[in-house]
């Protein structure tokens, strides 16, 4: 999968693209694997990298969502549980189970939260991924070694999912890419283009490296850029009346000493009535989320002062080792493309639903949703879009399709695991370029040789895309990836032939970008 081969087949086509896509998240990209897949001809445009925005920012969890279930919301649970159990066997090496465990502090929470988690079980059927039950005191710390201890009663476990996000974005691009589709990254959408009728055929694209314009003629194009929907829509309509009402959530990454063991902590009811969850993940503690109305669509928000504040409040409820500001590694935050009516109370009551709408010129929009259902969400825009288009009909097949790197036994290739059946071949590579089997860093897991495959075969262009997306390490230690990222941008430029002015721009640009993961960083 290379940036310049698919700029190249653009240059090529001399005839409309079935569909165009417009949006490289979870949801632009699970629409560019359903439409290949069925044989479409689709090309997909993303204004900055693949997942930069909402979609390489979630709590890192494949789940059917205990909270939507306590909203009532039972069919979005049932979707979400279904397509957990779809998504972990078609990505084995990206999806794995995790035990959450909820611990228990007063008398009524076990029968409550038993109950309540048994119904989650039921609902999930044979997409199960094992059953709950509940847990005396001393098992809860067992499996929750640094669980506060005082009150506690005991607790009850329950199965999810969890998962890399930006991992699995990018082998659903190389998926697409695998099946015909057509991937480019840091090619916003300035225009859309309209026949005679005034109805949608296509879109006008720049082309960041090479500051040109391309037009691009298509039967039907997909609105499918999260928060930014309403910003393209306002392209087909200037009068469009919004309809994203965003949500800011933020997460703080710990060291690993904070919650040792192989189990989550799942908090159902916090402050602000969310649930707040302490994961393991890479080594770190991920803990979060909060849920913030905001005005501003920015592409790189900021944690809030008072969010990360927040969050290490309710942390230190459940922890015996309360974490500081300076405990944290590294503070993220992503926004929550809902859909939803400026007289809402609060974005904390508003549907995870995905919404899909068509404009009287034919643009279509699907937004809203969560990561879990990006495939659902994929499958019913295609159905949509190829009526639209007058394309021949033909049934999605994503249900049973192997998402690239497809390995039953991944774990057998350690700190490689997620990268699946592409392990061996990174190996080999670790075998070939200096230093490749080396750590970029002490306090980082990822190795020379991931920066040289990040470059070779999944379109990364700047030290951003490296160290925050393909290798996580802006996450799991900002400060320690700063400190590394002029290497990284010289290794980068050996690949893609940059010159020393490049390195110099790529190590400015990434330090005050990653500024801002850091808890001084926050915006006030």
């Amino acid at each position: 999968m290379q940036r310049d081969e698919m700029v190249g087949r653009l240059a090529r086509r001399d005839r409309p693209w079935d569909l165009a896509v417009v949006g490289g998240g979870a949801t632009g990209l699970g629409i560019a694997v359903d439409a290949a897949a069925r044989g479409y001809d689709v090309a997909l445009f993303e204004a900055y990298d693949f997942g930069k925005g909402t979609s390489s920012r979630s709590t890192k969890l494949v789940h059917g969502g205990v909270r939507y279930l306590r909203q009532g919301n039972i069919p979005l649970v049932m979707d979400a549980l279904r397509e957990r159990g779809i998504l972990r066997a078609n990505a084995p090496h990206l999806v794995h189970d995790l035990a959450f465990v909820v611990p228990n502090y007063d008398w009524w929470e076990a029968p409550f939260y038993g109950i309540g988690l048994k119904v989650y079980d039921a609902l999930a059927g044979r997409y199960g991924f094992g059953p709950s039950r509940l847990l005396s005191k001393e098992e809860t710390v067992e499996r929750l070694p640094t669980i506060e201890t005082e009150g506690l009663r005991g607790g009850v476990v329950y199965h999810d999912g969890q998962f890399d996000d930006a991992r699995l974005l990018v082998h659903l691009a190389r998926t697409a890419a695998g099946l015909g589709a057509v991937l480019t990254n840091y090619a916003p959408v300035t225009g859309l283009l309209k026949d005679g009728t005034g109805v949608v055929a296509g879109v006008r694209v720049e082309d960041r490296e090479a500051g040109s314009t391309m037009e691009i003629a298509a039967k039907t194009v997909i609105n499918a850029t999260g928060p930014f929907a309403d910003g393209l829509r306002r392209l087909d309509d200037e009068a469009a009346r919004p309809m994203i009402r965003a949500s800011q959530g933020i997460h703080i990454v710990l060291e690993r000493r904070f919650l040792p063991g192989d189990s989550a902590i799942m908090v159902p009811h916090t402050d602000d009535g969310r649930v707040l969850f302490a994961v393991p993940w890479h080594d770190r503690v991920i803990v979060g989320t909060t849920d913030t109305p905001v005005d501003t669509i920015d592409v790189e928000p900021r944690p809030l002062a008072d969010e990360i504040s927040f969050v290490l409040e309710h942390a230190a409820r459940y922890l015996t080792q309360d974490p500081e500001p300076g405990d944290v590694l590294s503070a993220f935050a992503g926004l929550r493309p809902l859909v939803g009516s400026d007289d809402a109370d609060d974005t904390a009551s508003l549907s995870r639903d995905h919404t899909l709408q068509i404009s009287p010129t034919g643009l279509v929009t699907i937004t809203g949703g969560k990561w879990t259902t990006y495939r659902k969400m994929a499958e019913d825009a295609v159905d949509h879009a190829a009526v639209l288009a007058g394309l021949d009909p033909v049934p999605c097949t994503t249900r049973d399709l192997q998402i690239h790197g497809y390995h039953p036994a991944a774990e057998r290739f350690g700190d490689w695991a997620v990268y699946g059946a592409d392990a061996p071949e990174l190996t080999a590579l670790a075998m070939e370029v200096p230093g490749g089997d080396e750590r970029i860093h002490p306090r980082l897991p990822a190795r020379w040789a991931e920066v040289t495959w990040a470059v070779r075969f999944e379109m990364a262009r700047t030290v951003e895309d490296v160290l925050s997306r393909r290798t996580r390490s802006l996450l799991l230690d900002a400060a320690a990836s700063v400190e590394v990222a002029e290497a990284v941008a010289r290794r980068m430029a050996d690949e893609l032939g940059r010159t020393d002015d490049w390195v110099a721009a790529q190590v400015e640009e990434y330090g005050q970008l990653a500024a801002g993961y850091l808890p001084g960083g926050a915006a006030g």
